[in-house]
């Protein structure tokens, strides 16, 4: 079993202080981060697949699917690219009790980002988003600090969930031409 988190996942009624306006706008909205992405970055958008296939889910990611601690399931880890650099960090879980049928489709997705399909689907619905500062032990060692703030939700089809989990990297500010410290 693994060890539980340090950390809280907030939703933004909770969040105390309440983060600057320009970072809760990308925490908390609702749309597909794909197309803001993509939209920003003038179509110059991309994902890198980090990681994929089975693996023991982490004791947060067990409790927000509803399954028991240290259950497996199907984790993909990838970077969201803008501009050719990592601005988000994007690590997708479901529980491999729930995958029946549905696990290929997840498996082909190959360098297509995982929203295109979440958001083109009306299946699918998104549970409430949440907050945290991410834990840099969770992150992949290239852009591993502490600070980083990442949100996560939901995504329900039947007995399907998909856990979302994205982490804003210090390159998506500064190509916004805010300083990341100050976030």
């Amino acid at each position: 079993m693994t060890a539980a988190p340090a950390f809280h996942w907030l939703g933004a009624d909770q969040l105390h202080p309440a983060p600057a306006a320009c970072l809760a706008d990308w925490l908390f909205d609702t749309g597909s981060l794909t197309r803001r992405l993509t939209a920003l970055s003038a179509g110059r958008f991309a994902v890198t697949l980090l990681e994929e296939g089975w693996q023991t889910l982490r004791d947060d990611e067990c409790a927000a699917l509803g399954v028991a601690p240290g259950s497996a399931g199907w984790a993909r880890e990838v970077y969201l690219l803008g501009e050719e650099r990592p601005w988000v960090f994007a690590r997708s879980v479901a529980a491999r009790e729930a995958l029946e049928g549905f696990a290929p489709v997840l498996a082909e997705l190959g360098r297509r980002p995982l929203g295109e399909l979440l958001f083109s689907d009306p299946a699918f619905a998104r549970g409430p988003l949440q907050a945290t500062r991410y834990p840099p032990a969770d992150l992949p060692a290239a852009v591993r600090r502490s600070g980083l703030w990442g949100r996560r939700s939901c995504f329900r089809r039947g007995a399907l969930k998909v856990l979302v989990a994205e982490v804003f990297l210090p390159d998506l500010w500064r190509y916004q031409g805010i300083d990341p410290d100050a976030l």
